[in-house]
């Protein structure tokens, strides 16, 4: 593998697979642009600290990958499949994340400003000290996630919760609504039913009114 790499990173383990191995290596020892890696499986590798900055990683298998601290600063990560990945620290500021798959996924402390999760399954996520400003959360599923201590920052939030979503510590500013799942029903949660939900829950989070249309 390369020995000279852009930036002086390395990553500490190349993924299993020969072909994504390959193509990461290839990328490394190039002069281009952001890492094109379409539909490849990163499963085994270690790329905490990366610099993936504009990274093309649409439907990618990143399953239980070490991407700690990794700059991944307006990637593409459209439908990839995050499960279980380590992204604590990262940053992933106007990273766009529709549809991808976040499911046990840890994002603590993890910058998210002008991100984009449409419908991510985020299901037992950990988001601890996360900076999520201004980024669209529209049919996210944090049900059994973990946003203690988070900071939201008008933010879209047609999202999934349950009991088993910690907001302990979380604050700032959201627009709703909710859809709130117990019981083995939901019910939509709006306005100051959906500020009372969250801080009777160890949150400080103030719900904001829909913007209206600009008057000319």
């Amino acid at each position: 593998m390369s020995s000279g790499t852009r930036n002086d990173w390395t990553p500490l383990k190349y993924p299993d697979d020969p072909a994504t191995a390959l193509r990461l290596d290839e990328w490394l020892s190039s002069a281009s642009g952001g890492l094109e890696a379409v539909g490849l499986d990163f499963r085994g590798a270690n790329l905490s600290r990366g610099e993936l900055q504009e990274a093309i990683l649409v439907e990618a298998c990143l399953q239980h990958v070490d991407l700690r601290k990794a700059t991944l600063y307006r990637s593409n990560l459209e439908a990839a499949d995050l499960s279980g990945a380590d992204l604590s620290g990262a940053d992933m500021v106007r990273a766009n994340l529709d549809d991808a798959l976040l499911r046990a996924a840890r994002l603590d402390e993890t910058d998210m400003a002008k991100s984009s999760l449409y419908g991510v399954d985020a299901t037992g996520a950990s988001f601890r000290g996360a900076r999520i400003l201004g980024a669209s959360l529209l049919d996210i599923d944090l049900r059994g996630a973990d946003l203690s201590d988070a900071l939201l920052m008008d933010n879209s939030f047609r999202a999934k919760i349950d009991d088993g979503t910690i907001v302990q510590g979380l604050s700032g500013t959201l627009f709703g609504p909710a859809d709130l799942y117990s019981g083995g029903t939901h019910r939509s949660l709006a306005g100051e039913e959906l500020e009372r939900w969250i801080n009777t829950r160890g949150g400080q989070v103030k719900v904001l009114r829909p913007r209206g249309p600009r008057v000319s």
